[in-house]
């Protein structure tokens, strides 16, 4: 068996907006990856008062994500740790670039998505179909963490699994439509399902493999365009028997995985 390896390393800084490519991340025990998913744009409800900038994890009913608004996925959105600035784009243009770390430059971001919402229609179901106000929530410094669910992971993903799926559909599939931390090679389609309840040694830091991904419509939104235009979900189902692709991991010990990296069974 060929190893398996590490092919790309993505990081989400603003829960449903742009992954951010890495050539190496910091893994932390008891908080995943650091940076990723550290803000989130949080709705406020009628008579609500602004809440604080950080707040502690709440369900992604509360905050603005591409599952209930998948046209935020239009947007380029690209910030930089070291500057704290957050630049969002369409089409090459730029339409804001503000200071996370500044209390003008936080209302700016809010307001400019408050804007950008309101002019989006929800899926049928969304959570919060309300289209705002929304508030940036998150500390910068990467001690917040806003994933879809409470108990800290971190997300791999099969390049094999999305080759296949793009054999199925008949066109190449975006790994970014799943938005994973980690996309693997080395191993055959769906086999990443057999590594749950395994511990793995990953670039210098140890994981253990909790748990298969049930999807959400996420998966069918073009992360270049926002539109729903391929019907994932249903072709997982009649394809192959559930709506699940990749796996969950903890991290046991803090350590640093690069691309190149193997994942090594312990």
């Amino acid at each position: 068996m060929p190893p398996i390896t590490v092919k790309q390393l993505f990081i989400h800084p603003i829960k449903g907006l742009t992954p951010q490519q890495s050539d190496r991340l910091s893994l932390t025990k008891g908080h995943g990856i650091k940076g990723d998913r550290a803000f989130a744009l949080m709705f406020l409800n009628e008579g609500d008062s602004p809440p604080p900038e950080i707040v502690p994890w709440m369900g992604k009913k509360h905050f603005a994500v591409q599952n209930d608004w998948p046209g935020l996925a239009a947007l380029d959105c690209h910030y930089d740790p070291q500057s704290r600035l957050l630049t969002v784009r369409d089409g090459g243009v730029e339409l804001l670039k503000a200071e996370t770390n500044s209390e003008v430059g936080r209302d700016r971001i809010s307001a400019f998505f408050s804007g950008y919402l309101a002019n989006l229609k929800p899926t049928e179901g969304a959570r919060h179909p309300e289209k705002g106000p929304l508030h940036l929530v998150g500390d910068g410094g990467g001690e917040t963490r806003y994933p879809d669910r409470q108990p800290v992971h971190i997300s791999l993903l099969s390049q094999a699994t999305l080759d296949e799926l793009s054999e199925v559909v008949g066109e190449k599939i975006d790994v970014r439509r799943f938005r994973p931390n980690i996309l693997l090679e080395g191993m055959e389609a769906w086999e990443e399902f057999k590594l749950v309840g395994k511990e793995f040694k990953l670039g210098s830091a140890k994981i253990d493999i909790s748990a298969r991904i049930g999807r959400c419509i996420n998966i069918e939104v073009n992360p270049e365009t926002g539109d729903r235009d391929l019907p994932l979900l249903s072709i997982l189902r009649d394809k192959f028997g559930h709506a699940q692709t990749g796996i969950l991991a903890t991290v046991d010990t803090d350590g640093v995985v690069a691309v190149g990296d193997e994942m090594e069974l312990k």
